[in-house]
């Protein structure tokens, strides 16, 4: 049997005004349960990792992946209700990675800069170190940090590392040798065919200065900046939901103690920064 028009227009009517109401509802009641996000972000959250910069990203003898950005990552995933799925590649192909949708987020310790956010976004920092310069303790370099001209300095492609070299020590007479791995960098610098090395301090420190890979070698100069702004999960520009999700787990973390356990399992000082 069909309503008049009138009734059904007054039925539509009725029907319109209410679903802003179930729809706060539902959203209120997503909230307060903590899955807010839950039909937002990925089931399976794929991660792009250059595992060569112990203690932040490094590979345990049986294969598997550890470092203060893993059991960060592992971590965050928990919080967001998915799964980590850790996509091993190099540093300098991580942004077209993302840009390509092979992975969903960067977490390899990469640096917040002004250039990288022009292309992609970033979450809420993680940590931030300084960097250093390392040599061979009885180099000249060691003697004068400033004596660059005709050195050979080793730097990881795609970093803040290369480009602050190129722009600062080149113009000084400094070749600026690019490698795709860190590791190439180590080996390079300790068979003497690079005089030099720039990387963050901490991954300088323990990836190599503690090792017996390191013995002779030591930071030369002080710390530098890089003019970042700490680091932090790469993502893309139209993923904020996801990016919403992720700083919400990172200020949880914060706030609970989680991350100052996490931090204590490598560093005896906070890795957080200013």
């Amino acid at each position: 049997m069909n309503l008049p028009l009138l009734p059904r227009r007054r039925a539509l009517a009725a029907l319109l005004a209410a679903l802003p109401i179930a729809a706060a509802s539902t959203l209120g009641f997503a909230a307060a349960s903590g899955t807010a996000f839950a039909d937002t972000v990925p089931a399976v959250l794929r991660l792009g990792i250059d595992p060569t910069y112990p203690p932040m990203d490094a590979k345990a003898p049986d294969g598997s992946l550890k470092g203060f950005d893993v059991d960060l990552g592992n971590e965050i995933c928990r919080r967001i209700h998915a799964k980590c799925q850790w996509v091993e590649m190099e540093f300098s192909g991580v942004i077209p990675a993302l840009q390509a949708r092979k992975i969903d987020g960067i977490m390899s310790s990469m640096a917040i800069t002004e250039k990288r956010m022009q292309v992609i976004a970033f979450s809420s920092k993680l940590f931030q170190f300084k960097s250093r310069l390392v040599a061979r303790q009885d180099s000249p370099l060691a003697k004068d940090v400033n004596a660059m001209n005709g050195k050979r300095i080793g730097v990881q492609s795609g970093t803040q590392f290369e480009g602050y070299a190129n722009t600062h020590w080149a113009p000084e007479g400094a070749q600026i040798v690019e490698y795709k791995s860190q590791d190439q960098v180590f080996e390079d610098l300790v068979t003497g065919r690079l005089d030099g090395a720039l990387l963050g301090t901490v991954e300088a420190d323990f990836g190599f200065l503690r090792t017996p890979q390191g013995k002779g070698f030591a930071f030369v100069g002080g710390p530098l900046s890089m003019g970042d702004h700490g680091t932090g999960i790469g993502l893309r520009k139209d993923d904020t939901a996801l990016k919403s999700a992720i700083d919400a787990a990172i200020a949880s973390m914060r706030q609970d103690g989680t991350y100052e356990r996490i931090a204590h399992r490598y560093f005896d000082f906070d890795p957080y920064g200013d």
